[in-house]
């Protein structure tokens, strides 16, 4: 009797399953979920970083912006710049090129060639500084040359410019290469068989469909490059006034007990994190309409 009933009817008195999906769950077990996701971030990153806050200005508004103009600190802040100055457009070049020859390109040893570019997220940054002084050091590789030629790679900037860029070239390519594969070589070759050149393919064609995973490329590369510490630490020698970076000279004003200058710079390394955050999600949900465009392309 009951294969004589119409459809509808058949589906409405069907048995429910047994099993709810997630988006099904009751109320109480997802307002728990909830409140524990929240408790966590509040605990884990809300907390610490309003602490750092606290303590900058725990002594008032004069001691704060006096521990960011002396001049070791003044130093430091202009070291973190001109080394992010350098290394997030190297890495920049570098990202472009290394997606556009493993997206678009077969050759041997492509394989082998993402790996090396995986291969700073696997090696812990110290170990990164000490590759450069066994390279570049005093006793190293090829470092002897280099001092009896006059030039100072280790304990000098331009070792914790080379130590940045390796410990921040994966934040580029990585953004670029997963959509760069999806999107194909179509646009490219319809391009090409119209007449366009190769730089014109790729600033008219390319460029714009990786616009924006570049620019979330560039922003994550110069928040770890001002915020990198190992390998600098490694490379740098602590020189104060010459090669401590705003990460360095906080490490050494706290092991001074100059707390309230050692949270005034932390502070203002966190300010510039928080600002490359908000310029990040504001990007998203400014330009989500060509993102999702550009990832069904």
């Amino acid at each position: 009797m009951s294969a004589n009933l119409p459809a509808q009817e058949a589906a409405h008195i069907a048995p429910r399953p047994f099993f709810r999906t997630p988006v099904t769950e009751a109320p109480l077990i997802k307002f728990t979920l909830i409140a524990i996701g929240l408790a966590f971030i509040v605990a884990m990153i809300f907390l610490p970083l309003a602490a750092v806050f606290f303590e900058a200005f725990r002594r008032g508004a004069e001691p704060f912006f006096a521990a960011l103009v002396e001049p070791d600190a003044l130093s430091a802040i202009r070291l973190t710049l001109f080394v992010a100055a350098i290394s997030v457009p190297a890495n920049l070049a570098f990202g472009l090129v290394a997606s556009w020859a493993i997206a678009k390109f077969e050759f041997k040893g492509k394989s082998f060639l993402i790996t090396l570019i995986d291969l700073p997220f696997s090696v812990s940054p110290v170990i990164s500084g000490l590759v450069y002084i066994l390279l570049f050091g005093s006793y190293g590789f090829i470092g002897p040359w280099l001092i009896a030629h006059g030039y100072q790679i280790v304990f000098a900037v331009p070792g914790i410019v080379l130590a940045t860029i390796f410990v921040t070239f994966p934040f580029v390519a990585r953004q670029l290469i997963p959509l760069m594969e999806q999107q194909g070589k179509g646009d490219e070759e319809a391009a090409l068989s119209l007449g366009a050149t190769g730089l014109q393919t790729f600033f008219r064609v390319t460029l714009p469909n990786i616009k924006w995973a570049l620019l979330y490329g560039v922003l994550l590369c110069n928040a770890r490059a001002m915020g990198e510490f190992g390998a600098v630490s490694v490379v740098s020698g602590h020189i104060r006034g010459k090669t401590n970076t705003m990460p360095l000279h906080v490490e050494i004003l706290y092991n001074e007990y100059n707390f309230v200058a050692a949270f005034a710079v932390a502070s203002l390394l966190a300010f510039l994190a928080l600002v490359t955050l908000v310029l990040k999600s504001v990007l998203e949900w400014r330009y989500s309409g060509e993102l999702a465009a550009s990832s069904r392309h």
